[in-house]
């Protein structure tokens, strides 16, 4: 899987790493194997991905919004990133923390409900042709 869309690990090999402080336990960094149910869904989300992006990027949306139950803020994922991210969630069964957007302007950004929503207009209005 590729991990390019990603930024690299600065710290990547760094005996002096700082994060080292807050590593969890070694048996804590496995990571239970994804289902079957939950492996379909993350592979139909990522066609959906690309359908979305297909539709929505040349109009200027750079990505999908989703508001965190965690910390009740949006987070905004640009398409490579949010692919990158179900990627690594569909290999590794986990995704590896990352930065946020900075500074994202909110109107270059549609929730996945919106996404959908678009999308099945497009199908409607091809299938009335």
């Amino acid at each position: 899987m590729p991990h390019d869309a990603l930024p690299p690990d600065p710290f990547a090999e760094d005996p002096e790493d700082p994060a080292k402080a807050m590593a969890e336990p070694e048996e804590d960094h496995e990571h239970p194997e994804i289902g079957d149910e939950e492996r379909a869904e993350l592979v139909g989300d990522l066609s959906d991905l690309a359908v979305y992006q297909a539709l929505l990027e040349p109009g200027g949306v750079r990505g999908i919004v989703v508001d965190c139950g965690e910390c009740e803020e949006p987070h905004f994922h640009d398409w490579a990133l949010l692919r990158a991210s179900l990627e690594q969630l569909l290999h590794d069964g986990r995704m590896r923390p990352h930065e946020p957007a900075y500074d994202p302007d909110p109107s270059s950004y549609v929730t996945w409900e919106y996404c959908r929503g678009y999308a099945d207009g497009v199908t409607a209005t091809e299938e009335a042709r």
